[in-house]
Parts: C-alpha cells; sequence; structure tokens
C-alpha cells in the first residue's frame, strides 16, 4: 500500500513539474520572439507613437492608457480639475500674468497637445505670428519639438512665436521625447537639461541608466525660464533655460534670477516684478528621501509589470497611488488603505499651510495697490514688494510641483513656512504705510469666493478670451491638424522586416 502511494505522488510531481517546464519553454519561446522588430524607424527623430507601437506593443498599448482621466483624488486628479475656480484668490496672485485667465490641473501626456491648443494662456492667434506667446511654449508637448529643433535648429525654434508652427506640432508626448529609435537606449533631447549640466560643470553623458530614469523625466519636468536677448549672446530671445547654475535649491535659482535681473510679469495690483515657479518636480524630488535611496522617477510613476511572460515597464505615467502593488509595495509592505492615508495626510498639511500663504500674498497685493492709490512712492515699497516677490515664489515654487507634498514634504514645509515669514514682514510694512498715508481701516477686499468676480476684478473679460478662443479652436487648430497630417502621409515608412 505504501509503495502505490509513493507511486502515485511520484506521478502526481511529475505531471506538474512537466507543466512548469512545459510553461517556462513557452514564456522562453515568447521571450525570444516577442520584441523582433516589424518596422525600421530609421534615421532622425520619429515623432508618431503608432510607428514604435508596432515594434513595441506593451509599452504603446500601456502609454495610450494616459488618455483615461478617471483617477480622481482629494488634492489631484488626471482630469480636467479648474484650480483657479478652487482657489480664486490665485487670479489676484497672477493678475497680469496667463495663469489668472486659466489653470487647469494637468492631464495625462496624451492630452499634451489640445489642452495646450485649449488653455486661454495661450491665446487665439488667427493667423501665423500672431498671439503673445512665443514657440518656446511647445517645448515639452511633442516629440515633433526635437525633429524641428534638428531641422530648423534649436535657437531657430525659439525665435518663432507659438502660431508659427502650430501645424508642425501634432503628436502628444510621446516615444521619440525619451528613446533613441535606434538603440532603444534612454535619451536627452531637449537640449536645456545639457546646457544646464554644462552649466553646474557637469557631464550628463557619464548619467547612470538609472539617473537616467529620473533624467528624462527631467527635461520638462523642472523650473524653468524663457532667457531674453543678451548683447553678444548668441542664442535668440526666448531661449528655455534652467536656472541651475549656482544649484538647484529654492533659494539658489531666487538668487540667480535676482542676479540676472529677471522677472515673468509686473503684477499691476502691487506694481510688483514676479517670478512665475513652473513645475519644479525634479528638484524637489532631489530632496526627497526617495532620491537618496536611488528611487528613480520611472520606479514610481512607471513600475514594472509582467504580461505574458514578458517584463516590460509600465508606460502608464500617473500616480503611484493608482498602481501601488507595483509601484509602492516594491519596497513597502504597509497596508493599501493606510498607506494611502498616509499620503493624503501629509497633502492635507502642506495644503493647510500653502493655501495660507496664497490667501495672505493675495491680501498684500491688494494693500500694495491701495499703498499706490493713496500716493506711495517706491522707495518707500521697495521693501514691501521684495517680501511680496519672495513670499509668492516660495508659494508657487511649493504648489506648482505636481505632487510636492509627497515627494518631498518636509522641504515643501519648510519652503512655505518660509514663506508665511516673508509676507507676513511685508504685510506688517504695508500696516505702517497705509497708516502714515492716513489710511487706519483694514483695506476692502474682493469676494475671494467667486472666481467669476475675481477676475473681473483685475480687468480680465473672461466671455470675450472665451469667444476668441473657441473660434481659434474650431478653425485653426483643424487646419494645423490637417497640414501637419499631410506632411506626415508623405513620410514613408520602411519595408517591414520578414522572418
Amino acid at each position: 500500500m505504501r509503495n502505490w502511494i509513493f507511486f502515485i505522488v511520484t506521478i502526481i510531481a511529475v505531471f506538474f513539474v512537466g507543466l512548469l517546464i512545459s510553461n517556462i519553454t513557452d514564456r522562453q519561446a515568447e521571450a525570444k520572439f516577442a520584441y523582433q522588430p516589424k518596422v525600421e524607424i530609421g534615421e532622425g527623430i520619429e515623432p508618431r507613437d503608432s510607428v514604435w507601437g508596432l515594434n513595441y506593443p506593451r509599452q504603446y498599448q500601456s502609454y495610450m492608457k494616459t488618455a483615461d482621466t478617471t483617477y480622481n483624488s482629494p488634492y489631484l486628479s488626471s482630469g480636467r480639475r479648474d484650480a483657479l475656480g478652487e482657489s480664486p484668490e490665485m487670479a489676484i496672485l497672477w493678475a497680469g500674468y496667463g495663469f489668472s485667465k486659466d489653470y487647469n490641473q494637468p492631464r495625462g501626456h496624451y492630452y499634451a497637445i489640445d489642452d495646450i491648443n485649449q488653455s486661454l494662456r495661450t491665446g487665439a492667434p488667427m493667423e501665423e505670428g500672431e498671439g503673445p506667446m512665443p514657440s518656446t511654449c511647445w517645448t515639452c508637448k511633442s516629440p515633433d519639438v526635437p525633429r524641428l529643433m534638428n531641422e530648423i535648429g534649436v535657437t531657430e525654434f525659439y525665435d518663432q512665436k507659438f502660431s508659427d508652427i502650430g501645424d508642425e506640432i501634432i503628436n502628444p508626448i510621446g516615444c521619440a521625447d525619451c528613446h533613441d529609435s535606434k538603440t532603444m537606449n534612454l535619451s536627452i533631447t531637449r537640449p536645456a537639461l545639457i546646457e544646464a549640466y554644462d552649466a553646474m560643470g557637469k557631464d550628463i553623458t557619464k548619467a547612470s541608466h538609472q539617473e537616467m530614469r529620473s533624467l528624462v523625466c527631467a527635461q520638462c519636468h523642472v523650473e524653468y525660464y524663457f532667457k531674453k536677448d543678451n548683447p553678444g549672446d548668441k542664442k535668440g530671445s526666448n531661449y528655455l533655460t534652467f536656472p541651475w547654475k549656482d544649484g538647484m535649491t529654492m533659494e539658489d535659482m531666487e538668487a540667480y534670477y535676482d542676479q540676472e535681473g529677471f522677472y515673468d510679469w509686473i503684477n499691476p495690483l502691487s506694481k510688483t516684478k514676479m517670478l512665475k515657479a513652473q513645475h519644479p518636480d525634479y528638484e524637489l524630488y532631489k530632496t526627497s528621501v526617495h532620491a537618496k535611496r536611488g528611487v528613480s522617477c520611472a520606479d514610481c510613476h512607471m513600475p514594472y509589470k509582467s504580461e505574458g511572460g514578458q517584463k516590460f515597464t509600465d508606460h502608464h505615467i500617473g500616480s503611484p497611488l493608482t498602481n501601488v502593488e507595483n509601484s509602492c509595495f516594491v519596497c513597502h509592505r504597509e497596508n493599501v488603505d493606510q498607506l494611502i492615508s498616509d499620503v493624503y495626510e501629509r497633502q492635507a498639511k502642506v495644503k493647510e499651510g500653502s493655501k495660507y500663504l496664497q490667501m495672505e500674498i493675495a491680501k498684500a497685493h491688494i494693500e500694495a495697490k491701495k499703498a499706490w492709490d493713496l500716493g506711495a512712492v517706491q522707495e518707500q515699497m521697495d521693501v514691501i514688494q521684495k517680501g511680496i516677490r519672495q513670499a509668492q515664489w516660495r508659494w508657487d515654487f511649493s504648489v506648482a510641483s505636481h505632487g510636492a507634498s509627497f515627494h518631498s514634504p518636509l522641504e515643501v514645509s519648510r519652503i512655505i513656512s518660509s514663506g508665511i515669514g516673508k509676507i507676513q514682514e511685508a504685510r506688517i510694512e504695508l500696516t505702517r504705510l497705509l497708516n502714515s498715508l492716513g489710511h487706519t481701516e483694514p483695506v476692502e477686499m474682493p469676494n475671494f469666493n467667486s472666481k467669476k468676480e475675481i477676475q473681473a476684478y483685475i480687468g480680465l473679460d473672461i466671455p470675450q478670451l472665451k469667444k476668441e478662443k473657441k473660434e481659434f479652436i474650431e478653425q485653426v487648430v483643424p487646419q494645423w491638424l490637417e497640414k501637419g497630417m499631410e506632411r506626415e502621409k508623405k513620410i514613408k515608412n520602411k519595408d517591414l522586416v520578414t522572418n
């Protein structure tokens, strides 16, 4: 009886070992032929993701999921969420600047072209050469940008108007932004990052593969500015530049801008020369515990996954909270709900401070306007304007970064605390100045709960701007797309590779 039991157990074990070996053999065979190229991309930059997708279908299919806009958390979303509507006082901070017209939370990379065309910030240029925005605004929106830079030159690209090249920029952020078409190695395609490394005395070509898994993101997810013409400078106007020459901290970049005498615009209420932070994600990430432990952007936002026996990078770029098992749980072992709750708690605490700071800055701009109206002179306003500029730079640096309160909550909290101190000092000086000018009552404030009223208060005719934008979207954008697609039809793909 014992021998029969042993025999049966042995037969069952052999059967399952055979299944395992068969499965491994099938997966190995699949791996061998999984990435046989179907089309040769050729020289130069191929901006069409659909062509890359013929060779890398899993990556392409996962990238297409960035079209999904269903993710929503207490503070962030993958859909078109009206951030200005949620905090109307921000329009006061950005009075005189495009962000006071329109500011939505960013959607996925899939929508990069649609969103910039639809934004009120880019205006409604009905003809080439019209509109206030330079072509530099396209820089991070499409792989057509490095293609065009290669064709006409980098400086020549920056020297144009936004509307001059609309029919050239039709493919949203994609494969060619980060990969070399021949080797599939990660590649830096935006000269501004290379130039920033050079300015710091660093050689970006010596970056490791793990560093490159963050640096390809740092081509765009950074603080930058449009450098204007300088005497003897061969670079043209609106040349995209990272202010990293003296360091990457908030204070380092502020000192750089001060030394350059740079400002993005003048707020018409306080008459202050202002700085607009873009999205210093990489700079804040560098101060994080994840960066110190060698975790890259891609480790969390593009984790590895397996499908059909193949391990590949998931190109559904978005919040790690939508994919905790593959992103966070590589290192962490907390309960999913607890981990997400911890993130929300950090975000809530940072948001509390930034909300207070932005309201204080808004009040300072309005109080400064009152001081000007009462006859204040520049000498009396110098210290106050410096405080407003510094406080708003700290606020903007904290809130413009996507996910800053998760990436580096301690650093962001420090920056916000510094901003609060700056604006409180400025408002104390304003109170003293107003009293000396004979105004002893609190300055009347607009309705900070109404986006419509705030935008009217700063002189914006939003209905007219929307009307002009609608005409632009309906008449010009389709023409750009049609011309761009006609150009691409003339591009002949290489013959399919037969095996």
